[in-house]
C-alpha cells in the first residue's frame, strides 16, 4: 500500500501533474513534504509499537504450576490447540496462605478482589490476576490493561503499547489524508480538462479513504478510552460492571452491615487464630474491608486531563513522539497497582471505613502492645 501510494503521489501527482502539466512546483513540494513527514512518523510509531509488543508486551508472570506444565508440554511438543485446552487445569485459587504473588496484593491499601476478599485468579496462568489485567486467549497470558489483539501490528495492545498504537493510528490517518487530498486535486483537474481518468490515482484514493477512515476511527475511539481511563475491554462492560475492592482499614475495625473483613496473611489453618501470636506477628497483619462500587463506577477515573497524562505523558512532546513509555507503566505506590481516583475516598466515606493513620499506626500499636506485655510481666512477678 505504501509503495503504491508513493508511486502515485510522487510520480503521477507531483511530478507528472503539478510540475509537468500545471507548472506548480510549490504545490508539489508542499505535498511531498507533508507526505514524507507523516509517512516517516507513521513508520516510526509502527516500529515503536511493534518493538514494544515483541520485547515488553506487558504480560503478568505465570504461576509456578503453569510454568512447570508449560515446560513439560513444550518438551512433549504438543500442538498449540492442545496446550490451550490443557493448561486450564487449576480451576480454583491457590489455598496456600504463602501463595506466590499474594503478598503483592495485601501489601497495597486497595486491590480488586473476589467475594471472599482474595484477588482474582487466572486458571490458565495459575496465578493471581493483577488489577485491570485480562487474560488474552491469543497469547494465553494475562495482559496488564489489555485493550485488544491487533494482527496489523503483530500482537497484543496493552498498557505498554497503547500509547504508541494511538500515535501510529493518528499519524497513519493524517498520512492517508494527504494522499486523499493530492489524488482528489489531480483527478478533479484532469476530469475538468478532459484529460482522461487516472486509474492509479483513483485506486490510491480508494485505498487511502478506507485506511484513513479506519485509522481515524481507531484514533478517536482510543482517545476517548484514554480520557475516561478505560480500555476497549473495560468499556464494553463499563455500564454494567460492579467492581469489588478490598480496602485496607485499621486493625481492630469491626465488620459492618454492608461489608465484611478479611485479614492478611491468611491463616494456615482454622486453629491458627486461636494460638497466641507474637508482637511482630500482630503488627504484620493487615485488615481489609470488602466493598462494592455502584454499577458503572470507575475507581481509576482521575479526570480527563490526568487520565490523558497517565497514558500519553506529561507534555506535548510525549504526546506526539513515540519515545517515552506511558507513566502508568511505571507507577509505583503502596496504595494501589494503579493510581486511584476520587471514588476510592468516596467509598471509604460511603461505607464508613476509618482512615488509615499511616506510619503512626504501627508505632502506636507497638507501644500499646509493648506496655501490655510489660504490665503482664509485672503482674506475673507480683
Amino acid at each position: 500500500m505504501v509503495g503504491f501510494a508513493s508511486y502515485v503521489v510522487v510520480k503521477r501527482v507531483c511530478l507528472d501533474f503539478f510540475i509537468s502539466d500545471q507548472h506548480q512546483p510549490g504545490a508539489a513540494i508542499a505535498i511531498l513534504v507533508l507526505y514524507f513527514f507523516f509517512l516517516s512518523l507513521s513508520l516510526l510509531t509502527y516500529w515503536r509499537v511493534f518493538l514494544v509488543i515483541q520485547v515488553n508486551p506487558g504480560v503478568t508472570q505465570l504461576g509456578p504450576k503453569a510454568t512447570e506444565f508449560k515446560a513439560e508440554a513444550k518438551g512433549r511438543k504438543r500442538r498449540d490447540r492442545d496446550l490451550e485446552s490443557a493448561t486450564r487445569y487449576e480451576a480454583r485459587p491457590d489455598d496456600d496462605p504463602d501463595s506466590p504473588g499474594l503478598e503483592a496484593f495485601y501489601s497495597k491499601d486497595v486491590f480488586v478482589c473476589e467475594n471472599d476478599g482474595r484477588p482474582r485468579w487466572c486458571s490458565t496462568c495459575c496465578n493471581w490476576k493483577q488489577d485491570r489485567a485480562h487474560h488474552c486467549s491469543e497469547i494465553e497470558r494475562c495482559v496488564k490493561k489489555m485493550d485488544h489483539y491487533c494482527p496489523w501490528v503483530g500482537g497484543i495492545i496493552g498498557e505498554t503499547a497503547f500509547k504508541f498504537f494511538v500515535q501510529f493510528t493518528f499519524y497513519t490517518s493524517l498520512y492517508c489524508f494527504v494522499v486523499i487530498i493530492a489524488t482528489v486535486v489531480s483527478i478533479q483537474s484532469k476530469v475538468k480538462s478532459l484529460s482522461g481518468i487516472d486509474g492509479p490515482a483513483i485506486g490510491a484514493l480508494a485505498i487511502a479513504a478506507i485506511f484513513g477512515l479506519f485509522t481515524m476511527t481507531m484514533t478517536l475511539t482510543s482517545a476517548r478510552y484514554i480520557l475516561i481511563n478505560l480500555t476497549n475491554i473495560d468499556y464494553l462492560k463499563s455500564k454494567n460492571v460492579v467492581h469489588q475492592l478490598a480496602i485496607r482499614v485499621p486493625r481492630g475495625t469491626p465488620a459492618g452491615q454492608d461489608y465484611h473483613l478479611i485479614t492478611y496473611p491468611l491463616p494456615a489453618s482454622k486453629t491458627l487464630g486461636q494460638t497466641a501470636s507474637s508482637l511482630r506477628d500482630q503488627l504484620a497483619t493487615r485488615t481489609f474491608a470488602v466493598v462494592k462500587t455502584e454499577m458503572g463506577e470507575n475507581p481509576w477515573d482521575l479526570g480527563y486531563y490526568r487520565n490523558w497524562k497517565s497514558v500519553m505523558g506529561d507534555n506535548i512532546i510525549d504526546w506526539l513522539l513515540p519515545f517515552n513509555e506511558s507513566p502508568c507503566t511505571k507507577y509505583e505506590n503502596n496504595e494501589s497497582f494503579y493510581e486511584m481516583g476520587p471514588l476510592y475516598h468516596q467509598l471509604r466515606a460511603r461505607f464508613g471505613l476509618p482512615e488509615l493513620i499511616g506510619e503512626k499506626e504501627g508505632v502506636a500499636e507497638t507501644k500499646q502492645l509493648g506496655e501490655r506485655r510489660e504490665q503482664g510481666t509485672e503482674g506475673t512477678r507480683e
